[in-house]
């Protein structure tokens, strides 16, 4: 039974740089991962693409074929790939047993209620893919209230939209020190618990401060769903991205694969090693809010020590 991953999330929030990366660390561990493109605005890719949209359609084709705008040049193309999507399935099958990273189109609307992708999802589905839906949002968002009750409508939303196994995710974690101060403590943010603390925050600015009703209402539709909580990332991080695989792993149901089961490999190493404990809200404050550049200078160190070590014992084995 193959599995993938569905990433999807805003303009500008790290789906392809998360695709990049996440390919990069699956082949590290083992683990055989391909990526397929279907954002057909995404001219050129920085991973290794195995199957992409753009060979279907590309969003200039549909702009200039149909004079549309961007927006709806991008809506039109998953139009053409939803009635073609047996080009998909062709694709797909030539994959094999690959893990799958499907690196999806920006616009939120694609998934938050317009059809076609949920219903090419479902056409991935039914070929025996367990897909895990994988939604990044920026994560200087929590910097701001109103952003960050924005994000949240839009998780909701994307959520019931796609009715999939499904992990939110703050990415860009590491940067998220540049933004300020935040109002609350990390956990707070990542898991959405009694937003009614987030109400005065609104109503100091005197723009959102006529439509307190509205942002009350808001917040009571997210406690009351109970659904919206996020993972953290950054993707040059191997500890925050062996969390990130062990949470989607749990959420597509994934048992180890035969390359990963065997011997002493750096998945198993990396589980050995403790790489996937002590990532909670709190220690993800410490390490990129609050004392990032002393984490930062600690590893560093850290690794001139080992390439020092590394090259020392090549230079013996020389001699030897």
């Amino acid at each position: 039974m193959p599995f993938a991953q569905l990433v999807i999330g805003p303009p500008g929030s790290g789906k392809s740089t998360y695709c990049n990366g996440m390919h990069q660390f699956m082949s590290a561990i083992g683990r055989k991962c391909s990526i397929v493109n279907l954002d057909p605005a995404n001219e050129k890719t920085t991973y290794p693409c195995a199957l992409d949209v753009r060979e279907l359609i590309t969003l200039e084709e549909a702009m200039d074929e149909e004079g549309l705008g961007p927006n709806g040049g991008i809506m039109y193309a998953l139009e053409e790939l939803e009635g073609n999507v047996e080009w998909l399935e062709g694709g797909l099958s030539r994959l094999g047993q690959d893990y799958v990273l499907f690196d999806c189109p920006g616009q939120v609307e694609l998934f938050t209620h317009h059809a076609s992708l949920r219903n090419i999802f479902l056409k991935i589905q039914k070929m025996g893919y367990r897909l895990v839906v994988i939604h990044l949002v920026d994560a200087h968002y929590c910097a701001d209230p109103s952003k960050y009750i924005s994000v949240l409508l839009l998780c909701l939303r994307s959520m019931l939209q796609l009715d999939l196994p499904h992990i939110n995710v703050l990415s860009k974690i590491d940067l998220l020190s540049q933004y300020g101060p935040l109002p609350f403590n990390l956990d707070f943010y990542t898991e959405v618990q009694d937003l009614t603390h987030m109400l005065p925050l609104l109503e100091e600015d005197p723009r959102l401060k006529k439509y307190a009703k509205l942002n009350e209402a808001i917040v009571d539709l997210v406690d009351s769903f109970g659904l919206v909580s996020f993972e953290t990332l950054a993707v040059e991080d191997k500890l925050s991205m062996t969390h990130m695989l062990q949470a989607v792993d749990r959420a597509g149901g994934y048992a180890f694969g035969e390359a990963e089961g065997a011997g002493d490999n750096v998945w198993t190493l990396a589980m050995r090693g403790g790489w996937g404990v002590g990532m909670s809200a709190q220690d993800i404050q410490e390490r990129w809010i609050d004392n990032r550049e002393e984490y930062d200078e600690f590893e560093r160190k850290q690794m001139e020590e080992q390439a020092a070590k590394a090259k020392a014992e090549a230079e013996a084995d020389e001699f030897m």
